[in-house]
């Protein structure tokens, strides 16, 4: 019988409607407005004494708030209008001091059945949610002097292994390594070890005074290499860092040759953001220095935990933290913290040639933070500001050698658990492997946020009511079900969005706009192709069949094409263009479904199966009727 879906189809479509219906639900309940209470390490312990203070300096404040929730990382307070978040954040900030980050958050009102059937409201973009957009830039020349140092301790313990007597190995202002010899001879046979152990190296003799010196480049291609490991490197750090907050959907990238780009959607606060996103830092593992050992070969450093201890190390580095693949934190046979770390291959050789000398010899984790520091100078007459970086270096931990070390060993010597899960938690996130500087900073605020949340839903309605309206007014029944289908449609745009976890954005609103228009473009073909059929004299069944198969060739063509150029601007575009790539291929991809099956079943249960003279397909101004 024509235009009669079996009963499976038909229930197959009823249950893709439920689902989107179910999974579309949670973003009818909007976000709370909330404080959120987290600690500035991330082994801070936030227990029930920080929310029994948190409540207190509220209430004395007479600051109402609408829940307060206590879990293993932050303290989340809701609060009912903007004016109060602002207020409860400023003293909140005040109150818990610097061992704290207070920061303002959204808090999701998605009922519990929902989220544990994994339903959840549409994550929304820093322009529509607030936040802070972060521009930072990577040092490439620190980043190519990072690697001539440890070059640096690498030639020295390759140049003493082969018994080759040398006077000093200097790193240069202009980026190359100098070499001091007091025989030539032995020069050359320096030389000729290092070309065949580093083939990125370019060397140059040079005499004067008898005293030969070997001068050491690196050539561009490994220049370029180091550059471009630096930022990737920074990127994937970032985005490690940036993870551990638990921030929705944030946004690390790469923008140009040596800058990147972090937004935080929901955080207002960008010093909090800053601390947030942890120091931009290295590690440096060195040896203790011997007693007696020359000024000139060490240096002395304070401890992290405790500025007034004090230690002295070598000026040779054995490794960075760039060698590390892995670290986890646990407890020895004694029950005390250590941190098991792994090495990649040639870490591991470093630290085993350096290591195996030194048993029962102490080795030092050294925190390496680049900072900088705005001072205003004068230039050609006019005062302006510039940026001075700076370092700052502090001992993590101090531990005895107890063998020889290779990828795989344990620093114990920690002061407690939480500093054994601190500096495993930096290691495994990874160091930077260059400085990175924030150059630009800027504030998106929520009340932005959701000014553009507004403009865009009306831009929305006002499409879907046009669409609407002369849907009716020129397919009479077929458009009430062209409009129906087109309703489903954005139900499951938005199902899909949440269920997938992709980010909403003023340029992804766009997209839906955009698609509420094509979701209509199948059914106003099929609708057309019925009316030639009914013009040619075909029954009205046959001509309501044959304009949904003759037209689907049409249809699958005219979207295949319009989804392959969404994919392409997926794939090369950034930022807006991917939220609007995104949004408009769920929109094709959906609309097909609605467009052709749904709106199908819906003129088969208002025409299947009947004896029909006529269908009310034509424009209300022409009648009703051929």
């Amino acid at each position: 019988m024509l235009n009669r879906y079996p009963l499976w189809k038909s229930l197959l479509i009823l249950v893709g409607l439920a689902l989107g219906g179910l999974y579309a639900l949670p973003n009818l309940y909007p976000d709370d407005l909330a404080i959120q209470i987290s600690g500035a390490r991330s082994a801070t312990v936030i227990d029930t004494q920080v929310l029994d203070e948190a409540t207190h300096v509220l209430s004395e404040a007479q600051l109402d708030t609408i829940g307060i929730e206590l879990t293993d990382k932050n303290v989340l307070i809701r609060v009912a209008d903007s004016e109060s978040q602002l207020q409860a954040k400023a003293l909140l900030s005040d109150a818990m001091g610097e061992g704290y980050v207070t920061a303002l958050n959204l808090a999701p009102t998605t009922p519990e059945w929902l989220t544990n059937l994994g339903a959840g409201p549409m994550k929304l973009g820093l322009d529509l949610r607030g936040g802070v957009h972060f521009l930072l830039e990577v040092d490439m020349v620190q980043a190519v002097a990072q690697r001539l140092d440890v070059y640096v301790s690498e030639i020295k313990s390759l140049l003493r292994t082969e018994k080759l007597r040398y006077r000093a190995v200097t790193h240069e202002v202009d980026g190359s390594l100098r070499i001091k010899f007091m025989d030539a001879e032995v020069r050359d046979q320096a030389r000729s070890e290092l070309k065949s152990n580093y083939s990125e190296f370019l060397m140059s003799a040079e005499d004067g005074d008898g005293v030969y010196y070997l001068l050491v480049t690196l050539n561009e291609f490994t220049v370029g290499e180091i550059e471009d490991y630096a930022v990737n490197q920074n990127l994937t750090t970032l985005r490690n860092r940036v993870n551990e907050l638990g921030v929705a959907e944030p946004l690390v990238q790469r923008q140009g040759r040596n800058r990147i780009v972090v937004q935080l959607p929901g955080v207002q606060d960008t010093a909090a953001a800053k601390r947030i996103l942890g120091a931009t830092a290295n590690l440096e593992f060195r040896l203790e220095a011997k007693p007696g050992a020359a000024r000139v070969a060490t240096e002395e450093f304070t401890f992290r935990s405790n500025p007034e201890r004090k230690a002295t190390l070598e000026k040779d580095l054995i490794i960075t933290g760039n060698s590390v693949s892995n670290a986890q934190s646990n407890f020895d046979e004694n029950g005390m913290p250590q941190v098991n770390i792994d090495l990649d291959s040639q870490g591991g050789k470093l630290m085993n040639r350096v290591t195996r000398n030194a048993v029962k010899r102490r080795m030092a984790v050294v925190f390496v933070e680049h900072k900088s520091r705005t001072k205003v100078v004068e230039v050609d007459g006019e005062l302006v500001e510039q940026r001075q970086p700076y370092v700052e270096k502090s001992v993590i931990s101090l531990a005895t050698i107890q063998t020889a070390l290779g990828n795989s060993f344990r620093i114990t010597g920690l002061d407690g658990a939480g500093e054994a899960s601190e500096l495993a938690l930096l290691l495994r996130a990874g160091s930077l492997a260059a400085p990175i500087y924030f150059v630009e900073e800027r504030t998106v605020g929520p009340s932005l946020g959701q000014e553009n949340i507004d403009l865009g839903l009306t831009s929305v309605q006002i499409g879907l009511a046009l669409v609407i309206i002369f849907m009716l007014a020129y397919y009479s029944v077929f458009g009430i079900i062209a409009n129906i289908a087109l309703a489903f449609n954005l139900l499951l745009v938005a199902a899909v969005m949440s269920l997938l976890g992709f980010t909403l954005s003023l340029p992804g609103i766009a997209g839906v706009v955009l698609t509420v228009g094509m979701a209509v473009d199948a059914n106003v073909l099929i609708f057309s192709r019925i009316k030639e059929e009914l013009r040619a004299g075909l029954a009205p069944q046959s001509a309501i069949h044959a304009g949904y198969e003759r037209a689907f060739t049409t249809i699958f063509d005219a979207n295949i094409t319009t989804l392959l150029v969404a994919v392409i601007l997926y794939a090369v575009g950034t930022g807006p263009v991917k939220g609007f790539a995104v949004t408009l291929s769920i929109g094709i991809v959906t609309s097909m479904f609605t467009a052709i099956m749904v709106s199908r079943a819906m003129v088969n249960g208002v025409y299947g199966g009947k004896k029909l003279t006529d269908i009310k397909i034509w424009p209300l101004f022409m009648g009703v009727g051929k």
